[in-house]
């Protein structure tokens, strides 16, 4: 039961999220654990995944964390607003002509090619300065990175501040599969060209994986949002909540129609609940009839098509007094972001970082 006073926001809302800081908190405590040894740095990417980057890297570093990564030079501008003393890894490196800002903003690029390299090394040279960067190496992803062919450009890479040197796993959630091996073998060939330097494998699925792949840093992003890499690792703290009121409710009859394209009917009278949220906010189509809302333990069908700002519900399940301005729950005890995700037929990632800004947002203090 949520009880709100009139003036509260989330009175008004139609739907709020609510985003657990301590446990985002908890599940980092967690995962350093299982990386005794390797620095854990955090993953703030994407608006921490759709969570708050500036809410939740407080939270992070306030629980000690000091080093963060996010994808793009903008997210890092952005975040080093928040965390003026903290050091800040840009994944995808800068685009042409963008690397004085990275140097303005104190940001540290991850150098993905020869081309990044060279430009970062002229910057340095006008600068007079050693500049800090990282490499990543492409282990077997054929995503980002240097090839084992570039690193032979031995003369390119003297003089950088290296602060890390860095790759990424194709299949950490597959603990089984050869492909992570292979991966690890090759990392730490093309790592040993240049000793000393601090080296990092594993995201959150890797860091599963055990010591082998700690190496000096670990970076978990979706485990700190509560992502088991897979159903054997259900140790993190689920850390969001999203609640909707019903709208509206009415009764249909045998053989009336919901939703565009009429594509659900009734085959006895039936309550429908209609709630404000829809493909718009990250809830997708492809939940029509495949997800489910709760009040309390029962489980409420979503039925007919998801629309741009609602979804209507079977009530038919649920107390017979429930009315307009009523709660239901979308994500909670009974229905984690994993759950919601398999009722569309994708991952956690693309739920959290779907959820729509439309929400009003209600952040649980980590302390």
């Amino acid at each position: 039961m949520h009880i709100f006073s009139q003036d509260d926001a989330s009175a008004r809302a139609g739907a709020w999220l609510t985003v657990n800081l301590k446990a985002i908190a908890d599940n980092y405590d967690l995962v350093a654990g299982l990386g005794a040894g390797a620095e854990c740095a955090a993953v703030v990417k994407a608006d921490a995944y759709g969570l708050g980057a500036a809410q939740v890297a407080q939270a992070l570093a306030a629980r000690g964390a000091e080093t963060f990564f996010v994808a793009h030079l903008d997210e890092g501008m952005t975040l080093r607003e928040t965390l003026p003393h903290a050091r800040i890894f840009v994944l995808h490196g800068f685009m042409p002509d963008c690397e004085s800002r990275m140097q303005a903003h104190g940001l540290t690029p991850v150098l993905n090619s020869l081309d990044q390299v060279r430009s970062w090394k002229q910057l340095c040279e006008r600068a007079g300065q050693t500049l800090a960067a990282a490499l990543q190496f492409d282990s077997g992803m054929s995503r980002f990175g240097l090839s084992v062919e570039d690193l032979a450009e031995r003369n390119l890479f003297e003089g950088l501040n290296l602060q890390l040197v860095m790759s990424h796993l194709a299949c950490a959630d597959v603990p089984d599969s050869p492909a992570n091996e292979m991966q690890r073998q090759r990392f730490v060939t093309m790592a040993a060209a240049f000793p000393g330097v601090p080296r990092s494998l594993a995201a959150s699925s890797g860091i599963f994986l055990g010591p082998d792949y700690h190496f000096e840093l670990i970076r978990p992003g979706a485990a700190l949002y509560g992502i088991a890499p897979s159903e054997g690792h259900r140790v993190l703290a689920p850390v969001v909540s999203l609640d909707a009121r019903i709208a509206q409710i009415r009764t249909i009859q045998p053989g009336d129609r919901v939703g565009y394209g009429l594509s659900w009917t009734a085959s006895k009278p039936t309550r429908i609940g209609t709630l404000g949220l829809g493909y718009a906010d990250g809830f997708f189509r492809a939940q029509a009839g495949q997800a489910s809302v709760w009040h309390g333990q029962t489980r409420l069908p979503v039925i007919g098509r998801v629309s741009m700002d609602s979804i209507s519900v079977d009530l038919t399940d649920a107390p017979a007094d429930l009315k307009a301005g009523d709660v239901l729950s979308v994500l909670g005890p009974q229905q984690d972001v994993d759950a919601l995700a398999r009722s569309a037929g994708t991952i956690g990632y693309e739920v959290l970082t779907s959820l729509g800004s439309r929400f009003h947002r209600v952040y649980a203090p980590a302390g």
